[in-house]
């Protein structure tokens, strides 16, 4: 300190006051003499939590703030410490020091904007108040994933627009009844998409469902290998794969009448083995492309199936291979077309929907749709009753109700 300055201890500015020191968050005071200071203290000086509670206003010309010694805007100081402020006079070299306190001062916004943006977050949803703050703290990848989120609403949005404005269009051209007719078209359509391919106009029953529809002349080679164990089954080896369950039942029941001309019992052999493969199919929900069927069945094999019953799906990170409800259907139709070459076109429901875990009434509605005549017959017990599909010309029309027919081609 100079020679001759000394400094004198004044306390409060004024009687239970202090001075304030003032702290502006967004930036400096380029002139400070243009701004007006208004303080604000607790008049409560009976309760000693508030008779020191103040509130400190600057006014500029273009912008207010305000600051408080409480409260979770206040400077965080130490209790330990106390905050002075000094005048110093130059001409008689003394200091007056006084208490002070310091206030962080925050600009103020208008009420009318602070309410219209509080309402405003207010009726924000949940997820939108979580995609405010990632714009505000989030990481790099979460700001990404919210832009690529956005991105995908906004089209989504444009796509369900464009759709209602091309079908407002096609109402308008076409008309309600041609709109009609169409659909009626589309559910055949519909219906195709899920049953082997038919030719009602066939001449012999074997021209309804076409054998090289459901098993290709490729596939047909590559069974030859596969199926060359149950060419030869004997009773012996026929009751260990029953006992091993390594075959459905109906499987089962046919290698006990196979026949004898070497070339007729080779076809069978492979009809069956295809057949086990789509009961096997049936079973599952999601399906490996490697390997789909086990190790035995060949490659050209195991891709027509996955290919052809199969629908793709996302779940756990990945695409997958699902057997879809629609998907069941198509593995019954097909199986039922199959079983029909292999018999002479007869073939026993029941059996099949045992096999692919079917209700009764499920399989009989596909039975149906497929235009097979069904009739009643007892099982080789005599105590159950079985469903026999039989496919003959001409082919009978079934009048299905409207949930007969979304469940056969579901």
């Amino acid at each position: 300190m100079e020679e001759g300055v000394r400094w004198c201890y004044r306390g409060d500015p004024q009687e239970g006051q202090s001075a304030p020191l003032v702290q502006f968050t967004n930036g400096k005071l380029k002139r400070p003499e243009n701004v007006r200071f208004t303080i604000y203290r607790n008049n409560d000086t009976s309760n000693p939590r508030k008779r020191k509670k103040a509130i400190l206003n600057a006014e500029t010309d273009r912008m207010s703030y305000i600051g408080s010694n409480f409260g979770p805007g206040a400077p965080k100081c130490n209790t330990l410490c106390r905050y002075y402020v000094g005048v110093l006079d130059k001409n008689s070299g003394e200091m007056e020091v006084y208490n002070a306190e310091l206030f962080n001062m925050q600009p103020l916004l208008p009420d009318n904007a602070a309410d219209d943006d509080i309402s405003e977050y207010l009726t924000r949803s949940y997820r939108e108040k979580v995609d405010l703050c990632i714009e505000a703290f989030g990481t790099n990848k979460q700001r990404k994933a919210l832009n690529s989120r956005r991105m995908h609403e906004v089209g989504k949005e444009v796509l369900n627009k464009a759709v209602v404005k091309a079908a407002e269009d096609i109402i308008e051209d076409k008309g309600v009844d041609a709109l009609v007719t169409d659909a009626a078209k589309d559910e055949k359509g519909n219906a195709s998409l899920v049953l082997p391919p038919c030719h009602e106009d066939a001449e012999k029953p074997e021209e309804v469902y076409r054998f090289e529809d459901i098993i290709s002349s490729a596939e047909y080679e590559a069974l030859q290998v596969p199926a060359a164990a149950l060419m030869n089954a004997t009773s012996e080896e026929i009751l260990k794969m029953a006992e091993e369950k390594r075959y459905c039942s109906f499987v089962l029941d046919e290698l006990r009448s196979m026949p004898l001309d070497k070339k007729s019992r080779d076809h069978k052999a492979r009809c069956l083995w295809f057949l086990d493969c789509l009961v096997k199919l049936s079973g599952q929900r999601t399906v490996k492309k490697k390997q789909a069927l086990g190790p035995d069945c060949p490659e050209v094999v195991s891709s027509k199936l996955v290919k052809t019953f199969t629908a793709l799906s996302y779940g756990g990170g990945r695409i997958q291979n699902q057997v879809s409800a629609s998907m069941k259907t198509k593995i019954t139709a097909y199986a039922i077309a199959l079983a029909l070459h292999i018999n002479n076109f007869q073939t026993d429901l029941t059996v099949l929907q045992r096999d692919l875990r079917l209700r009764d009434t499920r399989i009989l509605d596909i039975a149906k749709a497929m235009r097979l005549k069904i009739t009643k017959s007892k099982g080789l017990s005599g105590l159950d009753e079985h469903k026999i599909g039989t496919l003959s010309l001409p082919l009978p029309v079934y009048k299905m109700t409207p949930s007969q027919r979304r469940r056969s081609v579901r």
